[in-house]
């Protein structure tokens, strides 16, 4: 992950820097943002954590939590984009997200301590873009919104759980997101990288069936938290 921050970084520079100090000020698709509505598609890479909460502080405070792997996965998925005004954009983002973490449990033996979360998401945001002036043929912005998305892999309704080697999650989850980035505009179309964070704002937690199950007993609750590195076109 840190060598995609690295890169979108320099990449942002690099174009920004162009387009302050490049005598030649022409401006690229000049009239794309002027659309009532506009269109596009999305490429990128994400980072799924666990926020993991505790019944108890005192597990807070020892060694035995959870262990969460992080791998980074990616995602695709559409745009569609209505212009209020010359600042305001209301965007509907539907998507695919993959996504990949390994929990592992302390106080269960190691042989049977590992679990590979594998999820995949219709992941539907619903987001505001503010947006400064354009300057030449850049404009940074800012957006926040509110998400759905429904876990394909939750196996919430499977009957097996931890005891037969199944984490179950829910299906349906809710969240916030806000991030940055940078639109840029090319003579045939608009590229803009950006970053996001998503958090999830209900427990996702599906409880074994044992009131005492070493899995699940201690926890209180489970939310998705990520980070979104995205490319899109339109």
């Amino acid at each position: 992950m840190r060598l995609f921050f690295i890169f979108i970084f320099f990449l942002g520079f690099n174009l920004s820097h162009a387009q302050l100090f490049d005598k030649e000020k022409v401006l690229n698709k000049e009239n794309i943002d002027k659309k009532r509505w506009s269109w596009g598609y999305f490429l990128g890479f994400n980072a799924y954590d666990f926020q993991i909460k505790y019944n108890n502080t005192f597990n807070e405070q020892t060694n035995n939590d959870l262990e969460v792997g992080k791998n980074p996965s990616f995602n695709v998925g559409l745009i569609g984009n209505l212009r209020i005004n010359e600042y305001l954009d209301l965007r509907l983002e539907p998507g695919v997200v993959f996504a990949n973490r390994t929990l592992t449990f302390p106080d269960v033996a190691e042989s049977n301590s590992v679990r590979d979360v594998n999820s995949s998401y219709i992941h539907i945001p619903l987001l505001l873009k503010f947006s400064a002036k354009r300057i030449n043929n850049f404009k940074p912005f800012v957006v926040g919104g509110a998400s759905i998305s429904t876990n394909l892999s939750s196996n919430e309704d499977n009957p097996q759980d931890n005891t037969a080697g199944q984490f179950r999650m829910k299906t349906q989850n809710y969240y916030y997101e806000v991030g940055f980035g940078v639109d840029f505009y090319f003579e045939y179309f608009k590229f803009t990288p950006s970053l996001r964070g998503v958090f999830g704002m209900g427990n996702e937690l599906v409880r074994d069936e044992d009131p005492n199950s070493p899995y699940t007993s201690n926890i209180e609750s489970v939310k998705t938290r990520g980070i979104f590195i995205n490319f899109t076109f339109q």
